[in-house]
Protein backbone atom coordinates (compact mmCIF):
# COMPACT_ATOMS: atom_id res chain seq x y z
CA UNK A 1 0.00 0.00 0.00
CA UNK A 2 1.64 3.66 -0.80
CA UNK A 3 2.20 5.58 1.76
CA UNK A 4 -0.37 7.74 3.22
CA UNK A 5 -0.18 11.12 2.48
CA UNK A 6 -1.68 12.75 5.85
CA UNK A 7 0.04 14.75 8.32
CA UNK A 8 0.50 12.30 10.64
CA UNK A 9 1.78 9.56 8.58
CA UNK A 10 4.63 7.53 10.23
CA UNK A 11 3.11 7.63 13.84
CA UNK A 12 2.02 4.47 14.95
CA UNK A 13 -1.11 4.16 17.56
CA UNK A 14 -1.60 0.85 19.44
CA UNK A 15 -5.44 1.49 19.79
CA UNK A 16 -6.89 -0.69 23.06
CA UNK A 17 -9.79 1.36 22.87
CA UNK A 18 -13.44 -0.34 22.03
CA UNK A 19 -16.76 0.81 21.71
CA UNK A 20 -17.00 4.83 20.42
CA UNK A 21 -14.41 7.60 22.44
CA UNK A 22 -11.30 5.50 21.86
CA UNK A 23 -11.94 4.60 18.85
CA UNK A 24 -13.55 7.90 16.99
CA UNK A 25 -9.71 8.74 18.59
CA UNK A 26 -8.41 6.14 16.29
CA UNK A 27 -10.36 6.14 13.09
CA UNK A 28 -9.64 10.06 13.20
CA UNK A 29 -5.68 9.65 13.65
CA UNK A 30 -5.71 6.86 10.61
CA UNK A 31 -7.59 9.00 8.55
CA UNK A 32 -4.75 12.06 9.22
CA UNK A 33 -2.04 8.83 8.41
CA UNK A 34 -1.71 7.06 11.37
CA UNK A 35 -0.51 3.75 11.59
CA UNK A 36 -3.46 2.57 14.10
CA UNK A 37 -3.22 -0.93 15.05
CA UNK A 38 -6.65 -2.07 17.01
CA UNK A 39 -5.65 -4.40 19.63
CA UNK A 40 -8.65 -6.17 20.57
CA UNK A 41 -9.48 -8.58 23.16
CA UNK A 42 -10.13 -11.96 23.85
CA UNK A 43 -12.60 -13.58 23.58
CA UNK A 44 -15.17 -11.33 21.39
CA UNK A 45 -12.93 -8.34 20.27
CA UNK A 46 -14.72 -5.10 20.90
CA UNK A 47 -17.43 -4.63 22.70
CA UNK A 48 -19.54 -3.10 19.40
CA UNK A 49 -18.78 -6.43 17.51
CA UNK A 50 -21.65 -7.18 19.45
CA UNK A 51 -24.31 -4.81 18.84
CA UNK A 52 -26.63 -7.15 16.90
CA UNK A 53 -28.11 -4.71 15.09
CA UNK A 54 -27.93 -3.21 11.88
CA UNK A 55 -26.11 -5.39 11.05
CA UNK A 56 -24.43 -5.47 7.16
CA UNK A 57 -23.91 -9.30 5.96
CA UNK A 58 -23.85 -10.46 9.97
CA UNK A 59 -20.86 -7.76 10.63
CA UNK A 60 -21.99 -5.04 13.17
CA UNK A 61 -22.58 -1.36 11.63
CA UNK A 62 -21.54 0.06 14.23
CA UNK A 63 -18.29 -1.11 14.42
CA UNK A 64 -17.54 -0.85 10.43
CA UNK A 65 -18.34 3.04 11.02
CA UNK A 66 -15.75 3.67 13.56
CA UNK A 67 -13.03 1.36 12.83
CA UNK A 68 -12.26 1.79 9.51
CA UNK A 69 -8.13 2.78 8.28
CA UNK A 70 -6.83 0.09 10.93
CA UNK A 71 -5.42 -2.61 11.03
CA UNK A 72 -6.23 -5.53 13.54
CA UNK A 73 -4.96 -7.88 16.15
CA UNK A 74 -6.76 -9.79 18.43
CA UNK A 75 -4.53 -10.83 21.05
CA UNK A 76 -5.00 -12.24 25.05
CA UNK A 77 -4.05 -9.90 27.28
CA UNK A 78 -4.82 -12.22 30.38
CA UNK A 79 -2.01 -14.66 28.88
CA UNK A 80 1.79 -13.60 30.13
CA UNK A 81 2.50 -14.56 26.13
CA UNK A 82 -0.07 -12.11 25.09
CA UNK A 83 1.26 -9.32 27.14
CA UNK A 84 5.10 -9.96 26.16
CA UNK A 85 3.81 -9.41 22.80
CA UNK A 86 2.08 -6.05 23.75
CA UNK A 87 5.27 -5.03 25.22
CA UNK A 88 7.30 -5.48 21.94
CA UNK A 89 4.23 -3.97 19.98
CA UNK A 90 5.10 -0.95 22.62
CA UNK A 91 8.48 -0.73 21.92
CA UNK A 92 8.07 0.67 18.62
CA UNK A 93 4.66 3.13 19.12
CA UNK A 94 3.91 6.35 19.34
CA UNK A 95 1.02 6.45 20.70
CA UNK A 96 -1.14 3.65 23.21
CA UNK A 97 -5.09 4.50 23.59
CA UNK A 98 -7.22 3.18 26.18
CA UNK A 99 -10.19 3.50 27.64
CA UNK A 100 -10.73 0.76 30.59
CA UNK A 101 -11.52 1.34 34.34
CA UNK A 102 -8.82 2.82 36.59
CA UNK A 103 -6.45 0.32 37.73
CA UNK A 104 -7.59 -2.44 34.99
CA UNK A 105 -4.22 -2.09 32.76
CA UNK A 106 -2.34 -1.78 36.03
CA UNK A 107 -3.97 -4.98 36.97
CA UNK A 108 -2.53 -6.96 34.10
CA UNK A 109 1.07 -5.64 34.75
CA UNK A 110 0.52 -3.21 31.77
CA UNK A 111 0.15 0.30 33.68
CA UNK A 112 1.70 3.38 32.17
CA UNK A 113 4.63 3.03 34.32
CA UNK A 114 5.30 -0.88 32.72
CA UNK A 115 4.79 0.89 29.49
CA UNK A 116 6.93 3.90 29.83
CA UNK A 117 9.51 2.17 30.93
CA UNK A 118 9.54 -0.25 27.70
CA UNK A 119 8.98 2.99 25.50
CA UNK A 120 10.15 6.53 27.43
CA UNK A 121 8.89 8.10 24.22
CA UNK A 122 4.95 6.61 24.31
CA UNK A 123 1.99 8.68 24.46
CA UNK A 124 -0.37 6.89 26.87
CA UNK A 125 -3.59 8.54 25.72
CA UNK A 126 -6.71 7.55 29.07
CA UNK A 127 -10.40 8.30 27.93
CA UNK A 128 -12.31 7.01 31.18
CA UNK A 129 -15.69 8.35 32.40
CA UNK A 130 -14.38 10.85 35.24
CA UNK A 131 -10.69 11.24 34.19
CA UNK A 132 -8.29 9.46 36.66
CA UNK A 133 -8.13 11.28 39.73
CA UNK A 134 -10.84 13.28 41.99
CA UNK A 135 -13.30 11.02 44.23
CA UNK A 136 -15.14 9.51 41.01
CA UNK A 137 -11.74 8.59 39.43
CA UNK A 138 -12.26 4.72 39.46
CA UNK A 139 -16.01 4.78 38.65
CA UNK A 140 -17.23 3.55 34.78
CA UNK A 141 -18.99 6.06 32.54
CA UNK A 142 -20.99 5.90 29.62
CA UNK A 143 -22.45 8.88 27.70
CA UNK A 144 -25.63 8.83 28.92
CA UNK A 145 -24.40 8.99 32.44
CA UNK A 146 -22.01 11.61 31.34
CA UNK A 147 -24.85 13.87 29.69
CA UNK A 148 -26.54 13.76 32.62
CA UNK A 149 -23.80 14.48 35.33
CA UNK A 150 -22.58 17.49 33.42
CA UNK A 151 -25.81 19.24 32.85
CA UNK A 152 -26.56 18.94 28.89
CA UNK A 153 -29.77 16.92 29.99
CA UNK A 154 -31.13 19.57 31.86
CA UNK A 155 -30.63 22.12 28.76
CA UNK A 156 -32.07 19.49 26.28
CA UNK A 157 -35.35 19.14 24.44
CA UNK A 158 -38.39 21.31 24.99
CA UNK A 159 -39.46 23.20 28.19
CA UNK A 160 -41.67 21.49 30.74
CA UNK A 161 -40.50 17.52 29.29
CA UNK A 162 -38.84 15.26 31.02
CA UNK A 163 -34.84 15.52 30.96
CA UNK A 164 -33.65 14.50 27.55
CA UNK A 165 -30.15 13.07 25.48
CA UNK A 166 -29.02 14.72 22.75
CA UNK A 167 -29.96 12.41 19.71
CA UNK A 168 -26.19 11.67 19.47
CA UNK A 169 -23.42 10.45 21.70
CA UNK A 170 -22.33 13.73 22.12
CA UNK A 171 -20.16 12.84 25.19
CA UNK A 172 -18.22 9.67 23.91
CA UNK A 173 -17.81 11.97 20.32
CA UNK A 174 -16.48 14.44 21.78
CA UNK A 175 -14.10 12.55 24.11
CA UNK A 176 -12.30 11.10 20.80
CA UNK A 177 -11.82 14.63 19.29
CA UNK A 178 -10.18 15.71 22.63
CA UNK A 179 -8.31 12.83 22.82
CA UNK A 180 -6.83 13.64 19.15
CA UNK A 181 -6.35 17.21 20.04
CA UNK A 182 -4.03 15.76 23.32
CA UNK A 183 -2.10 13.14 21.70
CA UNK A 184 -1.25 15.84 18.30
CA UNK A 185 -0.38 18.42 21.46
CA UNK A 186 1.98 15.71 22.88
CA UNK A 187 3.19 14.44 19.51
CA UNK A 188 4.65 17.71 18.50
CA UNK A 189 6.17 17.62 22.29
CA UNK A 190 7.73 14.56 21.40
CA UNK A 191 9.32 15.37 18.30
CA UNK A 192 10.73 18.20 20.07
CA UNK A 193 12.31 16.59 23.39
CA UNK A 194 11.84 12.30 22.55
CA UNK A 195 9.66 12.70 25.94
CA UNK A 196 6.42 10.75 26.04
CA UNK A 197 3.38 11.37 28.57
CA UNK A 198 0.13 10.69 29.95
CA UNK A 199 -2.81 12.72 27.64
CA UNK A 200 -6.13 12.22 29.87
CA UNK A 201 -9.42 13.23 29.13
CA UNK A 202 -13.19 12.07 30.19
CA UNK A 203 -16.56 11.81 29.19
CA UNK A 204 -18.03 14.07 31.66
CA UNK A 205 -14.91 16.33 30.58
CA UNK A 206 -16.25 15.98 27.34
CA UNK A 207 -19.74 16.81 28.28
CA UNK A 208 -19.17 19.77 30.30
CA UNK A 209 -17.36 21.48 27.93
CA UNK A 210 -20.18 21.83 25.93
CA UNK A 211 -22.11 23.74 28.26
CA UNK A 212 -20.04 27.42 27.00
CA UNK A 213 -22.95 29.22 26.98
CA UNK A 214 -25.02 27.70 30.09
CA UNK A 215 -22.06 28.04 32.17
CA UNK A 216 -21.51 31.50 31.36
CA UNK A 217 -25.34 32.21 32.47
CA UNK A 218 -24.36 30.25 35.69
CA UNK A 219 -21.19 32.28 36.55
CA UNK A 220 -22.60 35.65 35.48
CA UNK A 221 -26.15 34.83 37.47
CA UNK A 222 -25.88 31.88 39.89
CA UNK A 223 -28.55 30.74 38.23
CA UNK A 224 -28.72 27.54 36.08
CA UNK A 225 -30.68 27.83 33.17
CA UNK A 226 -33.47 25.00 31.52
CA UNK A 227 -34.03 23.95 28.39
CA UNK A 228 -34.99 25.77 25.16
CA UNK A 229 -35.85 23.34 22.66
CA UNK A 230 -34.37 24.63 19.15
CA UNK A 231 -33.95 28.08 20.26
CA UNK A 232 -31.02 29.86 21.36
CA UNK A 233 -31.14 30.64 25.32
CA UNK A 234 -28.92 34.31 23.90
CA UNK A 235 -30.56 35.64 21.16
CA UNK A 236 -33.52 35.56 18.99
CA UNK A 237 -35.39 34.96 16.65
CA UNK A 238 -32.93 31.27 16.84
CA UNK A 239 -34.87 28.24 16.35
CA UNK A 240 -36.66 26.05 13.92
CA UNK A 241 -39.87 27.50 12.33
CA UNK A 242 -42.79 25.37 11.07
CA UNK A 243 -43.45 25.55 7.29
CA UNK A 244 -46.32 23.71 5.07
CA UNK A 245 -44.24 20.49 4.89
CA UNK A 246 -41.92 20.65 7.39
CA UNK A 247 -39.14 22.81 9.50
CA UNK A 248 -36.99 25.08 8.73
CA UNK A 249 -33.80 26.98 10.69
CA UNK A 250 -34.13 30.21 10.74
CA UNK A 251 -30.85 32.16 12.56
CA UNK A 252 -31.20 35.60 13.26
CA UNK A 253 -28.42 35.84 15.60
CA UNK A 254 -27.58 39.91 15.39
CA UNK A 255 -29.81 43.03 14.84
CA UNK A 256 -29.03 43.20 11.09
CA UNK A 257 -30.02 39.45 10.58
CA UNK A 258 -33.56 40.17 12.54
CA UNK A 259 -34.28 43.41 10.19
CA UNK A 260 -33.91 41.43 7.39
CA UNK A 261 -36.07 38.34 9.00
CA UNK A 262 -38.97 40.67 9.79
CA UNK A 263 -38.69 42.44 5.88
CA UNK A 264 -38.65 38.91 4.33
CA UNK A 265 -41.98 37.91 6.32
CA UNK A 266 -43.57 40.82 5.15
CA UNK A 267 -43.89 42.60 8.49
CA UNK A 268 -41.46 45.67 8.86
CA UNK A 269 -44.10 46.98 11.10
CA UNK A 270 -42.08 44.70 13.54
CA UNK A 271 -38.91 46.88 13.50
CA UNK A 272 -41.22 49.46 15.38
CA UNK A 273 -42.43 47.13 17.77
CA UNK A 274 -41.41 47.88 21.36
CA UNK A 275 -41.38 44.00 21.77
CA UNK A 276 -39.31 43.22 19.43
CA UNK A 277 -37.20 46.18 18.69
CA UNK A 278 -33.78 45.02 20.36
CA UNK A 279 -32.29 41.46 21.11
CA UNK A 280 -33.44 41.88 25.21
CA UNK A 281 -36.63 42.27 23.75
CA UNK A 282 -36.68 39.86 21.96
CA UNK A 283 -35.81 37.39 24.58
CA UNK A 284 -38.28 38.60 27.37
CA UNK A 285 -41.09 38.14 24.55
CA UNK A 286 -39.93 35.20 22.84
CA UNK A 287 -43.11 33.32 23.06
CA UNK A 288 -45.18 35.90 21.42
CA UNK A 289 -42.16 36.62 18.77
CA UNK A 290 -42.17 32.83 17.90
CA UNK A 291 -45.90 32.72 17.80
CA UNK A 292 -46.06 35.92 15.57
CA UNK A 293 -43.24 34.36 13.08
CA UNK A 294 -45.10 30.74 13.01
CA UNK A 295 -47.87 32.32 11.72
CA UNK A 296 -46.27 33.55 8.58
CA UNK A 297 -43.88 30.49 8.14
CA UNK A 298 -46.30 27.85 8.10
CA UNK A 299 -48.04 28.88 4.80
CA UNK A 300 -45.01 28.67 2.71
CA UNK A 301 -42.72 25.37 2.08
CA UNK A 302 -39.23 25.30 3.27
CA UNK A 303 -38.14 25.36 0.06
CA UNK A 304 -39.84 28.72 -0.91
CA UNK A 305 -38.54 30.02 2.99
CA UNK A 306 -34.85 28.67 2.15
CA UNK A 307 -34.86 31.05 -1.47
CA UNK A 308 -36.89 33.71 0.36
CA UNK A 309 -34.06 33.97 3.02
CA UNK A 310 -31.24 33.05 1.19
CA UNK A 311 -32.06 36.28 -1.14
CA UNK A 312 -32.07 38.42 1.64
CA UNK A 313 -28.88 36.98 3.49
CA UNK A 314 -30.65 35.62 6.07
CA UNK A 315 -28.79 32.44 7.50
CA UNK A 316 -31.65 29.91 7.25
CA UNK A 317 -31.51 25.88 6.51
CA UNK A 318 -33.75 22.97 6.68
CA UNK A 319 -34.11 20.34 9.22
CA UNK A 320 -33.24 17.17 8.00
CA UNK A 321 -33.66 13.68 8.45
CA UNK A 322 -30.05 11.55 8.77
CA UNK A 323 -30.71 10.17 5.15
CA UNK A 324 -31.38 13.64 3.74
CA UNK A 325 -28.45 15.16 5.03
CA UNK A 326 -26.53 11.73 3.97
CA UNK A 327 -27.67 12.25 0.46
CA UNK A 328 -27.27 16.28 0.26
CA UNK A 329 -25.12 17.21 -2.40
CA UNK A 330 -22.92 19.68 -0.50
CA UNK A 331 -22.21 16.35 1.98
CA UNK A 332 -20.98 14.62 -0.64
CA UNK A 333 -19.35 17.26 -2.14
CA UNK A 334 -16.94 17.28 0.65
CA UNK A 335 -16.40 13.91 0.95
CA UNK A 336 -18.29 13.08 3.70
CA UNK A 337 -19.54 9.62 2.67
CA UNK A 338 -16.73 7.46 1.72
CA UNK A 339 -17.37 3.73 0.61
CA UNK A 340 -15.48 0.90 1.33
CA UNK A 341 -15.56 -2.91 0.19
CA UNK A 342 -14.96 -5.13 2.98
CA UNK A 343 -14.64 -9.01 2.75
CA UNK A 344 -17.32 -10.34 4.49
CA UNK A 345 -19.80 -7.37 4.60
CA UNK A 346 -19.64 -6.26 1.11
CA UNK A 347 -19.18 -2.53 -0.20
CA UNK A 348 -19.99 -0.44 3.30
CA UNK A 349 -20.38 3.64 3.50
CA UNK A 350 -19.16 5.44 6.97
CA UNK A 351 -18.37 8.68 7.47
CA UNK A 352 -15.71 10.74 5.96
CA UNK A 353 -13.18 12.83 7.63
CA UNK A 354 -14.36 16.02 8.51
CA UNK A 355 -10.57 17.95 8.38
CA UNK A 356 -9.48 19.22 5.03
CA UNK A 357 -5.72 19.60 4.28
CA UNK A 358 -4.65 21.44 1.21
CA UNK A 359 -1.08 19.83 1.49
CA UNK A 360 -1.41 16.58 3.25
CA UNK A 361 -4.85 15.41 2.15
CA UNK A 362 -5.90 12.65 4.41
CA UNK A 363 -7.04 9.02 3.04
CA UNK A 364 -9.70 6.52 3.82
CA UNK A 365 -8.20 3.06 2.15
CA UNK A 366 -8.87 0.73 4.47
CA UNK A 367 -12.81 -1.21 6.05
CA UNK A 368 -13.10 -1.88 9.46
CA UNK A 369 -10.84 -4.65 9.77
CA UNK A 370 -12.14 -8.41 10.91
CA UNK A 371 -11.62 -9.70 14.01
CA UNK A 372 -7.72 -10.89 14.02
CA UNK A 373 -7.62 -9.82 10.56
CA UNK A 374 -3.98 -8.88 10.62
CA UNK A 375 -2.66 -10.88 12.82
CA UNK A 376 -0.28 -12.42 11.12
CA UNK A 377 1.20 -9.72 8.88
CA UNK A 378 1.47 -7.91 12.47
CA UNK A 379 3.46 -10.43 14.63
CA UNK A 380 5.51 -11.44 11.25
CA UNK A 381 6.07 -7.54 11.19
CA UNK A 382 7.36 -7.60 15.01
CA UNK A 383 9.79 -10.39 14.35
CA UNK A 384 7.67 -13.46 15.24
CA UNK A 385 8.11 -16.58 13.03
CA UNK A 386 5.02 -18.39 11.12
CA UNK A 387 5.77 -21.21 13.78
CA UNK A 388 5.65 -19.12 16.78
CA UNK A 389 2.41 -17.83 15.38
CA UNK A 390 0.41 -20.64 15.03
CA UNK A 391 2.05 -21.75 18.67
CA UNK A 392 0.26 -18.69 19.94
CA UNK A 393 -3.10 -19.52 17.59
CA UNK A 394 -2.57 -23.52 19.54
CA UNK A 395 -2.17 -21.41 23.09
CA UNK A 396 -5.49 -19.09 22.67
CA UNK A 397 -2.51 -16.38 22.63
CA UNK A 398 -4.00 -14.54 19.67
CA UNK A 399 -6.81 -15.26 17.39
CA UNK A 400 -6.96 -14.71 13.02
CA UNK A 401 -9.72 -14.16 10.75
CA UNK A 402 -10.75 -17.20 8.95
CA UNK A 403 -9.52 -16.61 5.45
Amino acid sequence: MKQHPGPLAGMRVLELAQIMAGPTCGMMLADMGADVVKVEKLPGGDDARAYREPRVNGVSAPFLILNRNKRGIALNLKTEQGRQILLRMVKDADVLTENYRRGTLEKLGLGYDVLSAVNPGLIYCAVSGYGRDGPMGDKPGFDLIAQGFSGLMSVTGEPGRPPAKTGNSIADINAGILAVAGITAAYVHKLKTGEGQVVDTSLIEAAIQQTYWQAAIYFATGESPGPTGSAHLLTAPYQAFQASDGWVNIGGANQGNWERIAHALGHPKWLDDPRYATNSARMENMSALVAAMNEVVVTRTKADWIAVFDAAGVPVGPVHTIGEALSHPQTLARGMVVEQMHPQAGPVKSLGCPIHFSKTPTRIDRPAPMLGEHTRELLREYGYSDAEIDRFVTDGVIEEAAA
